[in-house]
């Protein structure tokens, strides 16, 4: 696995962190693109980095995580090679990776738990994306 590429703003500060002491507990190398507090602060002066790092393949995939996720979903899919996925459950971060080949995780920080975040990680790594169908509908996300 590449370099996970990391984002939140101040709501989803708390649980970045908790996805921090999990990737280092797995021996799993990331790059926090911020914020470095949980001081309040515009997600997209993180998402835009973030996600110019994925298109530039410098780190695969990402996550990034916001209060509800909404707003650094919206940010993150304005970058034509991105596909961020807002997932709160498990079989939903599956569907996005087999499905849709998304390449960045999103999670709303306010409404899961550490351990519901936990699961929809590991779905997300560990799911493969499926190709065939999918790959022809993905082929027609860019403008």
């Amino acid at each position: 696995m590449k370099t996970i590429g990391l984002c939140s703003d101040h709501a989803g500060f708390e649980l970045k962190e908790f996805i921090k002491q999990l990737l280092d507990s797995k021996g799993i190398a990331y790059k926090d693109f911020g914020t470095s507090s949980p001081d309040s602060c515009d997600y997209p002066d993180y998402a835009h980095p973030l996600a110019k790092a994925v298109e530039a393949n410098e780190v695969y995939p990402g996550i990034a995580i916001c209060g509800t996720g909404n707003g650094i979903a919206m940010t993150l899919n304005k970058h034509q090679g991105i596909r961020a996925a807002l997932c709160w459950h498990e079989e939903l971060a599956s569907f996005a990776r087999s499905h849709n080949d998304a390449n960045i995780l999103v999670m709303p920080g306010r409404f899961i738990s550490h351990e519901k975040a936990e699961q929809i990680v590991e779905a997300f790594f560990n799911t493969d994306f499926e190709g065939g169908r999918h790959q022809r509908r993905i082929d027609k996300i860019p403008l």
